[in-house]
């Protein structure tokens, strides 16, 4: 009932949770429109909100996505470059990360099955490239194909200042039954062991020391936090963890990764909290839960003398708002 009221309509809502900016991700296929309504609509004085995109070039980097052929011919269309030769392709990609800047997005978004990256040559990309578009290819050139592509997206996010997101671990679509009656993202999805340190390795060995790159890590597999995430955000300049995510979204989830993280990436090296959900109600109860754990953990801290009040309460500003408006340039 409350639900079919004006009070629950989702602009009334995003109001009411005092939103400042939602980001969604959208394929690189995506013409934007609902994006470039809201947009007309703030600069033409009406509605407020901010509703920003995020790049999601999935359906055009994994070539085990179902129907990656005919996605690149869409992507083909919609640039006017050849996606079929690997100039034209990584053309495309460029071309769309700008039409997606204009649209307001500061981000782009990685969802491999793992974090593997990797740097060829030239010559050894294009061949590579040829293989993928032909369906002449084994599973291990696809996961070099993905791997080759972050490295390639990082290097554009350090032509064109958007952050880049790798969300890797998660076996996707684990029910077979379930994916073929009713297609992807319908659940099963299922979090396994990743490899950062090595996985990660080729694509820090050229932009590792780039401090105007910003990449933000998150894992699924919560044995990494101080083993390999907490050392690598606390060394190299590009790198930042993002929150506690997905199965690990959660107040033990949210605690464990304080207390394994902490000692050697401290807070600066995190991006504070940003919530991953797609349940719109859910926003505000997520965020404060975020905020109660971390203050929680801050209180600790004081109550062992090892911070003083006004630091803990300077850090549970920039935990909650400050440092997640800084790592996605908002």
């Amino acid at each position: 009932e409350q639900l079919s009221t004006d009070a629950f309509r989702p602009r009334a809502l995003f109001d009411r949770y005092n939103i400042e900016v939602i980001a969604t991700t959208e394929s690189p296929l995506d013409d934007l429109a609902h994006h470039a309504a809201i947009m007309a609509e703030n600069r033409a004085g009406g509605w407020q909100g901010r509703v920003v995109t995020a790049y999601r070039p999935d359906p055009v980097v994994d070539p085990e996505f179902e129907g990656f052929r005919d996605n690149l011919k869409r992507f083909s269309a919609i640039t006017g470059e050849n996606c079929l030769t690997w100039q034209g392709y990584l053309a495309a990609h460029r071309q769309r990360r700008a039409f997606f800047a204009a649209h307001g997005a500061t981000s782009t978004d990685h969802g491999h099955p793992t974090a593997q990256t990797a740097n060829l040559s030239s010559a050894e990309a294009e061949a590579l490239f040829d293989r993928v578009t032909k369906g002449a290819f084994t599973p291990a050139d696809a996961e070099l194909f993905r791997a080759q592509m972050l490295t390639e997206m990082a290097g554009m996010s350090l032509e064109d200042g958007l952050v880049m997101q790798i969300h890797p671990g998660s076996f996707r679509n684990h029910n077979r039954s379930l994916f073929e009656n009713f297609g992807r993202d319908k659940g099963a999805d299922i979090p396994m062991r990743t490899d950062y340190v090595n996985a990660l390795k080729p694509l820090l060995d050229v932009f590792g020391n780039e401090a105007s790159l910003s990449i933000i890590l998150f894992t699924l597999d919560e044995s990494t936090y101080a083993r390999e995430l907490a050392p690598l955000a606390g060394h190299y300049p590009c790198l930042k963890l993002g929150p506690a995510w997905w199965f690990h979204d959660s107040p033990e989830g949210m605690r464990r990764f304080r207390h394994a993280t902490t000692e050697t990436a401290g807070f600066y090296n995190t991006v504070g909290f940003n919530d991953d959900t797609r349940a719109f109600l859910s926003i505000p109860a997520r965020h404060d839960v975020a905020r109660r754990i971390d203050c929680g953990f801050l209180a600790q801290m004081v109550v062992e003398h090892r911070m003083a009040d006004w630091e803990a309460a300077e850090l549970a500003q920039d935990l909650t708002y400050n440092l997640v408006k800084k790592a996605y340039k908002l």
